[in-house]
């Protein structure tokens, strides 16, 4: 195979469209200049509808775990409680995050693969009410489970006083996403997944109610301090040295998801995920995830009993495929297609027929051209209802 030619269906980092490429390699500006000025306000401006949020949109220059660890050292000080719903490895991450601050974190534990049920963070909040705030995943980037954010956040508003803050690095620009509407005081994501930009910008989200906590907040913070983003984004600035270049390409990308309707976006990683989904199943190959559950920006397939994930991704490789793997307990139990961003159902059709020329390789029983014709006859049902 080429090395230079390959399918990046990885859960991120994600292709980079290429006039999104070209639109980085403009030259660069000064950071402090009235033209990143402008170029800084605006891009606060047109992402607060891919947030559902009316306030102007925080730019970070840090991965999508700066983020995270931003939204959690902006709203909560040492010694006092924290909730964290984990149902993966990113749940976890919070869940780490908050423990390095001395937090006296409460986990709700959730089954891999299973999204947590309003139910259930009901009752683990009724015997933590005293929680400051309340953290959840929208897209379980390590399981493929897509959690019901607006239910979940109405339950941490029924049952306590605390702040909902949403990790939605997986699939904010791949699944809609309304903050204000939902109750979702601090909504974080990353620049390298649905956005389709290289990794280093995280943006962030912020309620009113939360500023209110954010500036009462007590624990010590310098380059992630919220109030500083604020500061200087009522001048058209930045606190620090931002990324200009991922600026230029982020313009480009809003440029790309107008261009096509948000509506329209959505309703393609929707299809994504289902053309993937029907192929898979075809193939015989478990899904980590129920239907109800699944995410539309990423799918998590067990592996089988007599072949090896790892003999799987390898041979993808080969095909010139780049899938991942398993993360902490599901290393080498699982692989995961990223299906979000600068991706179509043609892409996903090519996946499945290099997964079962990969399968067939490696000796797994599986039926060549089932995948693709399940795959197929999907996409063409939802054409006809769409049309």
């Amino acid at each position: 195979m080429q090395k230079e030619k390959y399918r990046l269906q990885l859960p991120g980092p994600t292709p980079v469209p290429p006039r999104v490429q070209l639109a980085m390699s403009r030259p660069m500006i000064g950071h402090r200049d009235p033209d990143c000025a402008q170029l800084v306000q605006d891009l606060s401006e047109r992402l607060r509808p891919i947030f559902g949020t009316p306030n102007p949109v925080l730019l970070l220059t840090g991965s999508g775990t700066s983020a995270l660890e931003a939204a959690a050292a902006n709203t909560v000080s040492e010694g006092e409680e924290a909730a964290v719903v984990v149902s993966g490895a990113f749940g976890d991450r919070f869940a780490q995050i908050l423990d390095s601050m001395q937090v006296k974190v409460h986990r709700l534990d959730i089954e891999w693969g299973k999204a947590c049920r309003p139910e259930e963070l009901a009752d683990f909040l009724k015997q933590h009410s005293r929680v400051k705030a309340v953290f959840l995943t929208f897209c379980e980037t390590s399981t493929g489970v897509l959690n019901p954010i607006p239910e979940l956040a109405r339950e941490v508003r029924e049952h306590t006083e605390a702040l909902t803050i949403v990790d939605g690095v997986s699939c904010i620009g791949g699944t809609p996403a309304k903050a204000e509407e939902w109750g979702v005081d601090i909504l974080v994501t990353g620049s390298q997944k649905a956005l389709m930009l290289p990794p280093g910008l995280a943006f962030a989200a912020v309620s009113d109610r939360a500023w209110k906590r954010v500036e009462a907040n007590t624990h010590p913070r310098y380059y992630l301090d919220f109030r500083q983003y604020r500061k200087s984004l009522e001048k058209a600035n930045t606190p620090n040295t931002p990324a200009v270049s991922l600026f230029f390409g982020l313009e480009e990308v809003l440029n790309m998801l107008e261009e096509e309707g948000l509506e329209n976006v959505y309703a393609r990683h929707r299809l994504m995920r289902d053309i993937l989904r029907k192929g898979i199943e075809a193939l015989g190959l478990p899904l980590l995830t129920e239907n109800r559950d699944a995410s539309p920006t990423v799918t998590a397939v067990k592996g089988g009993a007599d072949w090896s994930v790892e003999d799987l991704r390898k041979e993808l490789r080969q095909l010139g495929v780049r899938v991942a793997g398993g993360q902490q307990r599901l290393k080498g139990k699982v692989f995961r297609i990223g299906h979000m961003g600068y991706a179509d159902p043609l892409d996903m059709l090519s996946t499945l027929s290099a997964l079962e020329v990969a399968l067939k390789r490696i000796g797994a029983p599986v039926e060549t051209g089932a995948g693709m014709k399940a795959a197929e006859e999907e996409w063409i049902r939802v054409s006809r209802v769409n049309h």
